[in-house]
Formats: structure tokens, C-alpha cells, sequence
């Protein structure tokens, strides 16, 4: 199957193509953008590839206008912890405007095609109002930090988490293999054992 990594945004608006491809040229001049899709103001579908044209993902921009749009996401949290970090997610589900859906394609698996595509992810994130996907990850918060757990029960590392206590984000970096800092997180909890990165709120 293929996998995809996501930008949701609340925002309607979208960056033209032009400004697009030309913050890719300035920044990794080794890849270009092209429109697959669409038209240059009215752009649907994205190509990144590098000037080899070995191809690194496919952008598409899915307008949202009914969040019965976002079900697939919304009932996929039913059963994940922790509870309070699906609630906060449903609500912010509640107001996306904008889907950007990057399609992982060969020249991802590459060390410079990996490092355009999370480049470009997060410079659409970072419009603002905007939080991240991942296929087999789960979501971030605004603040980019992971906030429900739809890992495997085999994954192991370092990895930055939010837990949601009382309209403040707590945030702090947890082993995702670490029974005791896994159990803390599915619960709503920080581990007890780590101090936190960044503490933010009220946020909603």
C-alpha cells in the first residue's frame, strides 16, 4: 500500500505553485516541482522529483468541506489512547479546511529525497493553524508533537509526544519502547522519570 504523510490545515487558502516551486528551487536546487494536476493558481496535484527526475512524492490538496470528509480519521480514533488527546484531535478535525496528502513515492527512500519532502511538509505546516499526519504514526498538535499513540506494539526510540492535561500542552521526548513511559502516555500522563520540553496552553 502506499504511504502517505499529511498536512491539516484550518486554513482554506492555499500557496499558489509558483510560490511553491520556487521555495523548493531556492532551497533544495536539486529538485523541482511540477503540476500534475490543475492549473498554477488553481493547483490539485504536485509532482516532487529531483532534477534527475527519479520521483520523491506526490502533493495532492484536497479542499474539505464537510468534516463527514475527515470520517476515515475520526472513527480510526476510536480506539486510541490517550483519551484525551482523541478529543482534542476530534475537534480540531472538526475545523480542518485543507488536506495536503503526501503519496511517499521511490526517491524518498533517499537521504536528499527524504529531506526535501519533510522540508516542504513542514513549510505548508508552518503556515500556521496546522497539525501532521503520518500512516502508521498517528497525529502531532500545532506544536508538532506526537499526541495519540497508532504505532505498532514493536516500536522502540526517542520520539517528542504531547499529553493534554487541563488545557495545557504538556510536552517532553519519551522512549515509545519503554513499557513504564508507554503506559504513562496512553493514560494522559508524563512519564514521571522526564521533565517537559515546553509547556503550552490554552490551546483548542
Amino acid at each position: 500500500m502506499p504511504y502517505y504523510t499529511r498536512v491539516l490545515s484550518k486554513d482554506s487558502e492555499f500557496p499558489p505553485f509558483d510560490e511553491l516551486a520556487q521555495w523548493v528551487r531556492a532551497e533544495h536546487p536539486e529538485f523541482k516541482l511540477t503540476i500534475e494536476d490543475g492549473e498554477e493558481e488553481e493547483w490539485e496535484t504536485l509532482l516532487l522529483s529531483g532534477n534527475d527526475d527519479v520521483e520523491v512524492a506526490l502533493i495532492e490538496r484536497i479542499s474539505v468541506f464537510d468534516e463527514s470528509e475527515l470520517s476515515d480519521f475520526t472513527e480510526d480514533l476510536d480506539d486510541c489512547k490517550p483519551e484525551t488527546g482523541v478529543a482534542w484531535l476530534k475537534e480540531y478535525l472538526a475545523e480542518v479546511k485543507t488536506v495536503y496528502a503526501f503519496q511517499h513515492l521511490q526517491g524518498a527512500d533517499t537521504e536528499d529525497g527524504s529531506s526535501v519532502l519533510h522540508a516542504l511538509r513542514a513549510h505548508l505546516w508552518q503556515r500556521g493553524d496546522a497539525i501532521i499526519q503520518a500512516d502508521n504514526e498517528g497525529f502531532t498538535n500545532e506544536d508538532g508533537y506526537h499526541i495519540v499513540w497508532q504505532f505498532s506494539d514493536s516500536v522502540s526510540g526517542p520520539w517528542n509526544m504531547g499529553v493534554f492535561q487541563d488545557g495545557t500542552w504538556y510536552h517532553f521526548k519519551m522512549d515509545l519502547g519503554d513499557p513504564e513511559h508507554r503506559a504513562a502516555f496512553l493514560s494522559g500522563e508524563m512519564p514521571g522519570d522526564l521533565s517537559a520540553i515546553r509547556v503550552t496552553g490554552p490551546q483548542h
